[in-house]
């Protein structure tokens, strides 16, 4: 591939939206990008045994070693700039960006939300919490949504969306689960390639 975009994908658990996108630079549906880097909130997240196993190179910054969310901010900054890195995808990554951060990289981190933005989002919405909330609702249809990363929890610009039917019988896991497979690790990779190609028409201005 001509030049792809340089991605790096902050992560905090077991990776399966990064195993998604892994899985569509593979085949194909990922065509102008390249994940290079692999950033974990975690050391003992499993995502970065996916990223080793896919020659992937990997860092963990825990907000543990850096003590204050500046520092820790201040360091990824630092990694970002050492591998080139033009897009960041938020992909399960628990921990807020601050403003300094989001407006310096403005369009240009982007996170997949499972619920169809403006429903169950914000603050203390993430994990099985917003499919548990849906439930309560009583909502027929739920889904995931990729947008852009700014300021405010799930506030962003949205980029793309994608509905799953509730099913009578549904819990929480069984709903995370579709949501999962029938919307996120689908519309993830697309929003990936989509703003990637933006990024290339970009440079070449």
């Amino acid at each position: 591939m001509n030049n792809p975009v340089s991605v790096a994908v902050l992560v905090s658990g077991g990776g399966t939206n990064l195993q998604a996108i892994i899985d569509a630079r593979k085949s194909g549906i990922i065509k102008n990008a390249e994940i290079r880097l692999v950033i974990s909130s975690n050391p003992n997240a499993y995502a970065l045994e996916r990223a080793k196993e896919n020659g992937i190179a990997t860092e963990v910054i825990s907000k543990k070693e850096f003590i204050t969310a500046e520092n820790t901010e201040a360091q990824i900054i630092k990694i970002l700039e050492r591998y080139g890195i033009e897009l960041i995808v938020l992909a399960g990554y628990m921990q807020v960006l601050s403003k300094n951060f989001t407006k310096r990289y403005e369009r240009r981190i982007i996170n997949i939300h499972p619920s169809l933005i403006p429903s169950f989002c914000g603050d203390g919405f993430y994990g099985l919490k917003v499919h548990e909330a849906a439930l309560k609702k009583g909502v027929k249809v739920t889904g995931a949504t990729v947008h852009f990363v700014n300021e405010i929890t799930d506030g962003g610009e949205i980029i793309m969306q994608k509905a799953v039917k509730v099913l009578k019988n549904d819990t929480p896991e069984t709903l995370q689960k579709r949501v999962m497979q029938l919307a996120e690790w689908k519309i993830l990779p697309e929003a990936i390639e989509k703003i990637s190609k933006e990024i290339k028409k970009e440079r070449e201005k």
